[in-house]
């Protein structure tokens, strides 16, 4: 029989093979010949909401998950919990947008101080712009914001020099600048602190090439001071709770998934073995699913999913803890714990209720 160049491929370059003939809960379309994450291996995460659900299936899988700003000693649980100790390896709260990663490392280096230090709430509190979320309760004075963003800072920087797995999770491409220097914000002002005066930020849509470079930025970066870090792109697969673009959300919403995926795509494309494209998004998300690893909001991710992304996950970093697919009853009523995680976006919805 005469040869064609797709006659010796391996099974799961074709659809028929491992997703027509498969059932759902086992379809599995991780990455092959990528690195191994050891037991003691410091594992760090950081990105979107996402990313939380990541860290917490991380922990519950036993792996090391790597914490450089804890909680202090005494401090009660649920305290901790609402100033976000713990929610991410260190308390930078969500990074949604990829200009973000870089200006973390830039700031905590000391190579970038923005023009933009702080924002005065309506209740004379004040909030750092760049983790508006972090304290609740605010702080007292510019002075205590400061002393505590250098803090923090310390420890991003103990993280990056001896973290040995980072998983970043991309959220948007959409995000708010402060126009003066081009730093890039969270959330928009007057969300959950500050006053928007469009002469003074500006909403941008980040395209391909743009994210790209943020992302290459951010491991060159991240290299310079670990170079033995290995990097795990996730993009979530939540939806943008909000556009400010003029269009409708979805479509908003596509083209951000899309750009963060290209792009996610083309950095890991390379012969770089630190670097890797774990398909978290394409999972959760394939027509394969059918919508049944999103909650009620056809937003949120139920623990279906997550535990679905975890299974291909330790099958591709971790198979000595791998465990194989079983069938879930009840997928969509049975798994809808979302309690607990933090996500900045949401304060757009609750800031228009």
């Amino acid at each position: 029989m005469a040869l064609n160049p797709y006659s010796n491929l391996p099974a799961e370059r074709f659809w028929r093979k491992v997703v027509t003939n498969v059932p759902p809960f086992a379809v599995d379309p991780r990455p092959f010949g990528t690195f191994a994450i050891g037991r003691n291996d410091r594992v760090a995460t950081g990105g979107s909401c996402f990313a939380q659900r990541v860290a917490e299936a991380l922990r519950e899988a036993g792996f090391n998950y790597y914490i450089t700003e804890r909680a202090p000693a005494g401090m009660a649980t649920d305290e901790a919990q609402a100033r976000q100790f713990g929610t991410f390896s260190a308390r930078y709260g969500n990074l949604y947008y990829t200009r973000q990663f870089t200006q973390l490392f830039d700031r905590a280096f000391g190579s970038f101080t923005p023009a933009l230090s702080s924002w005065l709430r309506e209740d004379g509190r004040y909030v750092d712009p760049f983790r508006p979320t972090v304290e609740p309760a605010g702080f007292a004075t510019e002075a205590d914001l400061l002393a505590a963003r250098e803090e923090h800072f310390e420890q991003v920087r103990e993280l990056f020099r001896t973290l040995d797995v980072f998983v970043l999770t991309l959220g948007l491409t959409e995000g708010w600048r402060y126009r003066a220097d081009g730093s890039a914000l969270p959330l928009a002002p007057g969300i959950a602190g500050g006053t928007f005066d469009p002469a003074l930020y500006e909403c941008v849509n980040a395209g391909a090439a743009e994210v790209r470079s943020d992302l290459q930025g951010f491991l060159d970066r991240l290299w310079s001071v670990n170079p033995a870090a290995r990097v795990i792109f996730t993009v979530s697969p939540v939806p943008m709770i909000a556009t400010y673009m003029d269009r409708h959300v979805m479509v908003s919403n596509s083209y951000s998934k899309s750009v963060l995926r290209v792009a996610a795509g083309e950095v890991c494309d390379t012969d770089d073995p630190r670097t890797v494209y774990f398909p978290a998004y394409d999972l959760v998300t394939s027509n394969v699913n059918a919508a049944r690893y999103y909650n009620e909001d056809l937003r949120t991710i139920n623990d279906a999913g997550v535990r679905h992304v975890m299974r291909s996950f330790l099958a591709t970093f971790a198979q000595d803890r791998a465990a194989p697919a079983q069938a879930v009853n009840g997928i969509g009523g049975e798994f809808a714990r979302t309690v607990g995680v933090i996500c900045d976006e949401e304060e757009i919805e609750r800031s228009v209720a």
